[in-house]
């Protein structure tokens, strides 16, 4: 599969319904933002589905507010000719929308994680920083017109999934697009400071109390941050105030990997991996059916909390 055959194939149709998964990110957000304008540029209905809650602080966003719920498709997906996927590596990571997903007349399927486990029609897969970077090259190869907002969502994604240009996922082709998204009317300042420096009291007061409880294991190698369901109740907000938490124990001098437990029911726990680089945890989540890059990954398990991070120690100490 090509851009240019994934594109053209777009390009065929009249309208789409774009999932972006359950507990999105910059980049799930940015992928199906852009491509619902780009799409919508050709003349095209294109629709957006998520089963998690959007994160406040992507408000200024055109269109973020325009994201519904899977069960509210559940009898208008047939409507579609296809349905599109971003920045989803498995099935597991739609959460209940994959149910609307597979009703799908034509699928889809654009991501960036190499443990993508190729579950559509038409698959599009390429190692990249961030899955924004393949949809701008799709935005190009449309011939579409980059607005503001297209500009804005794909360095969004590209700002968010690269810790703002930290991490070692980066290359020389992330720059290039980012500049080449700025000269478009992308306005990169304003992207950098919703997605990583402003942020809610709510927010502000239960990553105060995650991270005064970190948890070290393995002499310090390995860090751990839980947060419960009682405690994000308490703060006054959601589950999707707690993203980016997990970046802060890794930045921990000493520690090689970091993992966030956040409770979403009784005994399940939906886990986040990140690694400096000596220890894949895309191998770790995959034992548990989860998956994403060498140095960030996900995954859902059940079970105790304590019996959870005995389980995930161990797997670390193998590897480290």
């Amino acid at each position: 599969m090509t851009i240019a055959k994934i594109s053209n194939n777009l390009k065929k149709l009249k309208s789409a319904l774009i999932f972006s998964h359950n507990r999105p990110d910059g980049d799930t957000i940015g992928s199906a933002i852009a491509l619902k304008n780009a799409l919508e540029g050709l003349g095209i209905k294109a629709d957006l589905c998520c089963e998690g809650n959007i994160p406040s602080k992507y408000a200024f966003i055109d269109g973020v507010n325009l994201y519904k719920k899977s069960a509210e498709y559940v009898k208008t997906v047939s409507e579609y000719d296809a349905v599109i996927s971003v920045d989803c590596s498995a099935e597991v990571m739609f959460s209940d929308a994959y149910s609307v997903y597979q009703k799908g007349k034509i699928k889809f399927n654009i991501d960036h994680h190499i443990s993508n486990t190729r579950y559509a029609d038409f698959n599009y897969v390429e190692n990249t920083a961030a899955n924004t970077e393949i949809i701008f090259k799709i935005v190009k190869e449309l011939g579409v017109n980059v607005t503001k907002t297209i500009a804005n969502a794909l360095l969004l994604g590209m700002v968010t999934d690269t810790g703002n240009f930290a991490h070692s996922n980066v290359t020389s082709d992330t720059m290039s697009a980012v500049s080449n998204l700025i000269s478009l009317g992308g306005d990169l300042n304003l992207v950098v400071y919703k997605a990583f420096k402003e942020q809610s009291k709510e927010r502000a007061k239960l990553f105060a109390k995650t991270i005064s409880n970190i948890r070290y294991e393995l002499d310090g190698a390995l860090a751990f941050i839980s947060i419960s369901r009682a405690d994000v109740i308490a703060s006054g907000g959601d589950d999707s105030i707690t993203e980016g938490f997990i970046d802060f124990p890794l930045s921990v001098a000493g520690v090689e990997v970091a993992i966030s437990l956040l409770e979403t029911a009784d005994k399940r726990y939906k886990i986040s991996f990140r690694s400096k680089g000596k220890v894949n945890v895309n191998e770790i989540a995959s034992l548990y059916g989860g998956g994403g890059h060498i140095l960030a990954s996900g995954a859902v398990l059940n079970g105790y909390k304590e019996d959870i991070i005995d389980k995930l120690t161990y797997n670390v100490k193998q590897r480290i």
